[in-house]
């Protein structure tokens, strides 16, 4: 059997769903882009996108929800300057093409007539990240439900304290083109999955509540039963955790970050603001300080959209780029941003692959793919016990960062409270209160165990959502402010 090369499979795809089917080829792309240049701009694509996804939800025993959808259209783009003109349409046809491409041309209706050469033909270099296949196919209807069933047995079996169990599985598969004006013809196929746990533990009339749960770009089996068994012992075990909690000191105190998804307080206080649009318009705690030092020595962080199967990952951005493993942080030293087209050309430096969009109604901005910290070379055991009187945080809930300001507030799903060097109980209630650049100044070990969260991660920013990874080493961050309840 011969295969063809990957990027030349995946335009194949791409032109079966988004061009074929609506009797368009790359004729109609060009004459479409040859429109947006009549008049001078710097930028110009379309964006076309099929997604069809499929939701299945249990709670109380049984499936109550099932969803499925299908969305496709285009996004017409055109930019000049720092000034964007957009616009979409769920009607894919040569019609609506032209039409959006006249409409978005007028940015820069009053400049004078560009004489453009045609641009040559460019095919997005070839990777393969992850298998381009159909998740929703990759089990049935049946099979998906007994799923679900499973992890509800395995919860309820775990302990006579579990409530209440609520699973959800979720499956995507998303085809994307890209045509540039100047040239570059890119497709990708992105599969995505997710299983999401959820358990309420009831003793004595208080209730609590563990989570878990994980996924990324392959299919359904990734779920076998070791992995199930696996989500709902995490999720049983923080709901029971949670029952013995008792109130959160409250005050300044070391802090000690768990590894894997505590990178979300990574992912909030300092990746957004390392992303180029704040720093290109001098609005982030970062902008205009590359060279200098932002963080103690030790402390490197990367954003990596190229790491295999992952959430966060993606063969070629959503404007056609390649992704990147950017380093932003390096041993302290602020090394980059995260860019996409738009704000590297204003800021004179090359896209780093991260010009993302939620879909083809959406315009892309710098967004973060894989974000995390690299491991240092204390054991986790060791910072624990360097503790004198400290929160031990090992899974967070919601939270929020100022991007201006870099100030944050998260919440601790899951804490301890450490006295010198011993966890002694769980605590609940407590809020992690700081600055992004100031904390990072304030990590005084880091841990060799650096791992990546399970893959659960969404991000908005602008009224848009993107899938996200994040990752860290067990840290120690010296003189937080932590708000309890205690």
């Amino acid at each position: 059997m011969i295969s063809r090369e990957p990027t030349i499979e995946r335009l194949a795809v791409a032109k079966s769903l988004l061009l074929e089917p609506f009797g368009l080829d790359e004729s109609h792309l060009a004459h479409a882009l040859a429109e947006i240049k009549a008049h001078r701009v710097d930028e110009a694509d379309l964006y076309f996108q099929y997604t069809r996804s499929e939701g299945w939800s249990l709670e109380e025993g049984i499936v109550k929800t099932g969803s499925f959808s299908i969305d496709q259209g285009v996004g017409v783009r055109a930019v000049s300057g720092e000034k964007t003109a957009f616009a979409y349409s769920d009607d894919i046809s040569e019609a609506s093409l032209l039409d959006a491409a006249r409409t978005v041309r007028t940015i820069s209706a009053a400049s004078k007539a560009a004489r453009v050469k045609a641009p040559t033909k460019k095919i997005a270099s070839a990777r393969s990240l992850y298998q381009g296949l159909d998740p929703i196919a990759t089990l049935d209807s049946t099979a998906k439900v007994k799923l679900l069933e499973k992890v509800e047995q395995l919860a309820r079996a775990k302990d006579p304290r579990v409530a209440q169990v609520m699973a959800g599985l979720a499956s995507e598969y998303d085809v994307v083109m890209v045509a540039r004006a100047d040239g570059t013809l890119a497709a990708d196929v992105r599969p995505l999955v997710r299983l999401s746990v959820t358990v309420i533990a009831e003793q004595k009339g208080r209730r609590e509540m563990g989570s878990a749960g994980g996924g990324g770009r392959f299919g359904l089996a990734y779920f076998d039963d070791a992995l199930i068994a696996q989500y709902v012992d995490e999720a049983v075990k923080a709901a029971l955790t949670n029952l013995e909690a008792r109130p959160a000191p409250a005050g300044e105190m070391t802090v000690v970050l768990g590894p894997g998804w505590p990178g979300i307080l990574l992912h909030e206080a300092i990746g957004h603001g390392l992303e180029g649009d704040f720093n290109r318009k001098g609005s982030s705690a970062f902008s205009g300080r590359i060279g200098q030092r932002v963080a103690a020595k030790g402390v490197t962080v990367l954003d990596d959209g190229t790491i295999t199967d992952r959430r966060g990952s993606l063969n070629v951005d959503d404007e056609g780029n390649a992704t990147q493993r950017n380093v932003l942080i390096e041993d302290g030293i602020l090394k980059g941003y995260i860019q996409d087209a738009m704000n590297a050309r204003l800021m004179g430096v090359k896209p780093t692959g991260n010009g993302r969009r939620e879909s083809y109604a959406h315009i892309p901005m710098p967004r973060m793919t894989n974000t995390y910290m690299l491991a240092g070379d204390k054991s986790p055991a060791e910072i624990v016990a360097s503790i004198k009187k400290g929160l031990y945080a090992t899974n967070f809930g919601g939270g929020q960062v100022d991007i201006t300001s870099g100030k944050f507030v998260f919440s601790a799903s899951e804490a301890f409270w450490v006295e010198n060097g011993k966890i002694l109980y769980p605590v609940k209630g407590a809020t992690i209160v700081g600055n992004g650049p100031d904390a990072l100044t304030r990590v005084s070990m880091i841990g060799n165990d650096m791992k990546l969260d399970s893959g659960v991660g969404t991000c908005g920013k602008e009224g848009q959502s993107v899938p996200v990874g994040v990752g860290q080493p067990t840290l120690r961050i010296d003189g937080l402010t932590v708000g309890g309840t205690a």
